[in-house]
């Protein structure tokens, strides 16, 4: 049971933020609107990246200290369920942008140019092809140790990249994106306090399930290569 307490309270996370995120009353923002109910889920999607990333970043650098296998198959999974994430917090955040600050009377496909220019949605391309590529990476490898230790050396890199693609260069440049100067932004004045209750269940929730799916992943791993960490 002790092992088992956090996936119970994942679970009653995220109903609590699925259910209160679609209920609670949200401040009437000019061109967000109802909107800011993707908060809990797009930005949920990236704080859970972000602890997956950390978790294979943790599980790279255990590896090269101990030069065990297992920690370079930890590594490549919490790094893959990451990538996973982060994908659905660009589309999220994509659809969101496409009707809001891009343009609120088109649709998607019609707001795509200018969403498409937004510096925050090209720096997390950018971050998460640098992700990719590290898979890619480890496939053209054959030799066990060296894969591992080369994937784990650029899992470090990888992992640096994430701050000037994501957070430092897009708010340097004209954005759409709130928190911009001159743009509608959900900073810490437009949440209201009801909104806080969901938000942060909503953040802990999603990250508590991208560690879970990562492990599963992991524990499947672990058994396939079993003959290989018996050292």
């Amino acid at each position: 049971m002790y092992k088992t307490w956090w996936k119970f309270l994942c679970i009653i996370l995220l109903v609590y933020a699925l259910v209160a995120g679609l209920l609670i009353k949200v401040p009437n923002l000019p061109i967000l609107g109802e909107t800011s109910r993707n908060l809990f889920y797009h930005v949920g999607m990236w704080s859970a990246m972000m602890v997956l990333f950390i978790c294979s970043l943790v599980h790279s650098i255990r590896y090269l200290r101990t030069m065990n296998l297992k920690y370079d198959i930890a590594a490549k999974n919490y790094a893959t369920v990451g990538i996973f994430f982060g994908l659905l917090g660009y589309a999220t955040g994509a659809i969101w942008a496409s009707y809001t600050w891009a343009d609120p009377n088109n649709p998607a496909f019609q707001s795509f140019s200018a969403v498409a220019r937004e510096p925050k949605l090209i720096g997390t391309a950018v971050a998460l092809l640098i992700y990719f590529a590290y898979l890619i990476l480890r496939d053209s490898i054959n030799d066990l140790d060296k894969r591992a230790r080369v994937s784990a050396v650029y899992n470090i890199f990888a992992f640096a990249m994430l701050f000037p693609t994501i957070f430092i260069i897009p708010r340097l440049l004209p954005s759409l994106h709130p928190g911009q100067e001159g743009n509608p932004a959900l900073n810490f004045k437009d949440v209201s306090p009801q909104m806080r209750m969901v938000e942060y269940p909503a953040f802990i929730g999603w990250a508590l399930l991208g560690v879970w799916i990562a492990t599963l992943k992991i524990r499947i791993n672990l058994l396939k290569e079993k003959s290989l960490l018996k050292k």
